[in-house]
């Protein structure tokens, strides 16, 4: 059973010609005319994409990029001990680096968009998930081209590993002149390289490729003890930078919870939700349709922050229409909001409907105690056409009892509606019994 099964997983069933495989991987390394032309084309592509945050374009150059070869010659020159092709391979891959980072820096510096997109964002801070990505999609890699049968997971592994992104937002950081998305997606795109140079390494080493030189054992274990060095170098930073990730979600979901519980579930309609973590404290932007805060319910809302373990952050309401109009719209134009114009109708709708409703129930019940005569009521805004181009919104209360209450009781309503609804434009008319 044990043998079956081990047969059904074995990885040299569909294997390609050892010499073949490499002729293939030694072909693919060398960085000369169309294959360097080719790159300079996919970052030009992926460059656009991030700029414009297009997911889809960024793709499309991923698909297109030669980056692959050298790494992968890398892996299978250590697996065989062919130093020569080793290097060969660095030359080439410091060659792709090189072309890419000029072009992406150039393309950077002449756009006249210089916006942080969120895709250019999400290059700028590796973590361990991004270690198991490069090495398992390193892993597919090796495995499809060493098969008879290639398949289709080569275009996977070039999504998946994601070499091309992050060369680009290195160029972008270059640009800009922010060293930080430098220095993070240069660590990112070095992540990729390196795992899948192992993941390379260790398929090599599995398949038993033929050694190009032999060495001696003292040798070997050098070149494990320099591997398991570098897999430390990448990995210790990368857990570190998976712990900020952590911290930076539930930082976020207690944000979430406070907006909830504190707004929606309240009846208040957010139109304008921003949270930016890289100010010292960090900052919590609200906006509302037609809702106003005073100074003292700001301040409440602030001290509120803490009850939901929300440290160092204030808490700014956006109260200037026109301010928070222009905010939202350029959330809108720059992709970075889940409103459209659509949902602004929506919500303003919603608003408008929310502000002629009146909560019938719990106004009769209060009604009824200062005058048990009334049985029922019906409150709600109307509105009246004075000229053309003009209208008056008015409350009018229906109110239902067996006798027509008498006129003193009726100022004495409509005295307590005016303090109750805090509008002086109130009108209160008996329902006739059917």
């Amino acid at each position: 059973m044990i043998e079956k099964i081990t047969r059904f997983a074995n990885l040299q069933y569909g294997e390609e010609d050892k010499n073949k495989v490499l002729e293939n991987v030694i072909s693919n390394i060398s960085f000369r005319g169309s294959n360097l032309w080719i790159l300079a084309c996919a970052i030009i592509i992926a460059s656009v994409g991030l700029n414009v945050n297009s997911t889809a374009v960024i793709i499309g150059a991923m698909l297109i990029s030669p980056l692959m070869g050298p790494i992968l010659g890398a892996g299978f020159s250590l697996g065989i001990f062919d130093f020569e092709l080793f290097k060969k391979s660095l030359k080439n891959l410091a060659i792709a680096t090189a072309v890419s980072l000029f072009t992406s820096t150039l393309y950077f510096y002449l756009s006249p968009f210089k916006e942080t997109q969120s895709e250019l964002l999400a290059r700028t801070s590796p973590n361990i998930y991004d270690v198991l990505i490069a090495f398992f999609g390193g892993l597919v890699g090796v495995i499809a081209i060493t098969r008879v049968e290639k398949g289709n997971p080569i275009p996977g592994v070039a999504i998946a590993t994601a070499l091309m992104p992050p060369l680009c937002t290195a160029g972008y950081g270059l640009a800009i002149g922010n060293y930080k998305y430098f220095f993070g997606a240069l660590f990112l795109y070095t992540i990729n390289c390196v795992f899948i140079c192992i993941a390379t390494f260790l398929i090599v080493k599995y398949l038993k490729y033929p050694h190009k030189k032999q060495v001696d054992i003292a040798q070997e274990k050098k070149i494990r003890h320099l591997i398991t060095a570098i897999i430390l170098v990448m990995i210790l930073p990368s857990v570190y930078f998976a712990y900020e990730l952590r911290k930076q979600k539930i930082y976020e979901q207690r944000v979430e919870k406070f907006v909830t519980n504190e707004f929606k579930n309240k009846g208040y309609t957010v139109l304008f939700n921003k949270l930016t973590v890289n100010t010292n404290p960090k900052k919590l932007d609200l906006g509302f349709l037609n809702d106003k805060f005073t100074p003292l319910e700001i301040k409440a809302l602030n001290q509120k922050l803490t009850e939901y373990n929300i440290s160092n952050t204030q808490l700014h309401i956006r109260q200037d229409t026109t301010d928070l109009k222009k905010l939202i719209q350029n959330e809108i134009n720059f992709g970075k909001s889940g409103l459209t114009q659509k949902d602004l109708k929506i919500a303003a709708l919603e608003q408008k409907n929310k502000a002629n409703q009146y909560d019938n129930k719990s106004l009769l019940s209060e009604t009824k105690i200062l005058f048990p005569e009334i049985e029922s009521i019906s409150l709600k805004n109307h509105s009246f056409i004075i000229k053309k181009d003009s209208t008056a919104t008015v409350p009018i209360l229906i109110y239902q009892s067996k006798e027509e209450l008498p006129k003193a009781s009726v100022e004495k309503l409509h005295s307590w509606l005016k303090q109750r609804l805090s509008s002086d434009k109130i009108e209160i008319y008996k329902r006739n019994n059917p």
